[in-house]
């Protein structure tokens, strides 16, 4: 789901988020539909692969019992609103033991299974484990900026929102953050033009 797709479904998701807070499972599975490749990827380049799934799992609950919080007018995008709920998960994922233990989603919170659901899929490619190494290297708010703009491919203005910034100075915090991001990849014997997370299928 490529940011400009989110973009356009502002209106849509506005309709499913109301549909959910009177309780309809299917306009939550439909919202999962066009939110789960996103969420995964954002955590999945933040944490252990391993504890992906659980945190994944467990943004989506918060999601089902807390979107009654949520105002469009006061949150301005259901998108920054629901990438905030999964940033907090990640900065608790780092403060909690390693034995933590997170939130299973409960029976009568709706799953629905997606044939090629990235949590259903696991394995990645080399080249995405590559990455994943490269951009844990960053700093913190170059590496959130990469991510959400390269991976999560959101626009400079959902960015903006979702990390309290002007655009102006988004664009200088991203053109940093790729300079550092390159000359890593070149310390770890990589040729950014082979290798470029600009340039990246999702």
């Amino acid at each position: 789901m490529a940011a400009s797709n989110l973009t356009d479904k502002k209106e849509e998701i506005e309709a499913l988020v109301a549909l959910i807070k009177k309780g309809d499972h299917d306009a939550f599975a439909a919202l999962y539909d066009i939110f789960i490749d996103q969420i995964f990827r954002y955590v999945y380049y933040r944490v252990r692969q391993e504890d992906a799934e659980d945190i994944v799992e467990t943004a989506f609950l918060k999601v089902w019992e807390n979107i009654g919080k949520y105002n469009k007018q006061k949150n301005k995008s259901f998108s920054a609103w629901i990438f905030r709920i999964t940033h907090n998960l990640v900065v608790d994922y780092y403060r909690a033991s390693k034995d933590r233990e997170f939130d299973e989603l409960k029976i009568d919170i709706p799953t629905y299974e997606r044939e090629h659901s990235p949590i259903k899929n696991t394995t990645r490619s080399l080249d995405n484990e590559i990455l994943r190494s490269a951009i844990s290297k960053l700093k913190k708010n170059y590496r959130d900026v990469i991510i959400y703009k390269f991976v999560n491919e959101l626009d400079n203005a959902e960015i903006a929102d979702i990390m309290s910034k002007s655009e102006g100075s988004l664009r200088i915090l991203q053109f940093r953050a790729l300079k550092s991001l390159k000359q890593i990849m070149r310390d770890m014997g990589m040729n950014h033009a082979d290798f470029d997370v600009t340039k990246k299928e999702k």
